[in-house]
């Protein structure tokens, strides 16, 4: 007899893993951090040549809306092939479901064999499933696909794209409000404090060692930022 109760089942049902934040919390990490690194990166490479603020400003703008967009159709792209792949996969099963029933069957008891059910169990619980929903059984357990995971092309679209606006604000914002005197250094160092801040974050939602997270971003930055300064100093001095 089992000894949980139906509020300890509750619960563990309730209970919230990592894994389920993946989807989201890699696309909004690598957008936001997308936006802050190339974005500042280009905008203290432009500084260090000597440009005036108009043009820096023209540059802010420009990488923002060229990066949103950029991030936006890569995503569309990838996770439309991704979406494509899967329909083809589906259809495929469909088409071996209607001409080949037991066989699509002992693949999905083999599967349940194969984690450690018993022979018996797994016919059953392959019987039972399938009589239910056997495209839906075959799609998790064979393929590997679910609703959680399955692929979102616009969806994903527009959260790159709002990801990576919400990074490059920033830095765009503080051109538009700071004077030249120290403007590259200012950017610079607020966004690397920025970065830190966001791996923190996201080292935390997904379970991980929060420093780590943050070093990990932060190097990242900065080693991107003294590669487009001293371009735009060599540039800069040429002129």
């Amino acid at each position: 007899m089992s000894h949980y109760t139906d509020e300890m089942l509750d619960n563990h049902m309730a209970e919230e893993h990592y894994s389920h934040r993946i989807g989201w919390l890699r696309a909004a990490v690598l957008g936001a951090n997308d936006g802050i690194i190339s974005v500042v990166s280009l905008l203290v490479g432009v500084i260090a040549s000597g440009a005036d603020k108009e043009a820096i400003l023209v540059v802010a703008v420009a990488a923002l809306v060229a990066g949103a967009l950029s991030m936006a159709a890569g995503e569309y792209v990838s996770v439309s092939s991704q979406s494509d792949t899967e329909k083809a996969d589906l259809e495929k099963e469909r088409i071996a479901l209607e001409e080949n029933w037991d066989v699509e069957h002992a693949e999905l008891a083999l599967i349940y064999q194969q984690r450690g059910v018993s022979e018996a169990t797994a016919n059953q619980v392959a019987t039972e499933l399938m009589e239910h929903d056997a495209l839906g059984a075959h799609a998790k357990d064979e393929l590997g696909l679910s609703e959680i995971h399955s692929a979102r092309p616009l969806q994903a679209a527009m959260a790159s794209a709002a990801a990576f606006v919400s990074g490059a604000a920033v830095p765009v914002l503080l051109v538009v409000i700071l004077p030249m005197e120290n403007l590259g250094i200012i950017i610079a160092s607020s966004s690397l404090l920025l970065l830190a801040v966001l791996g923190a974050i996201a080292a935390k939602t997904g379970g991980a060692n929060m420093m780590k997270g943050a070093l990990r971003m932060a190097t990242w930055g900065f080693l991107a930022m003294i590669l487009t300064t001293y371009v735009g100093l060599v540039f800069g001095g040429m002129g």
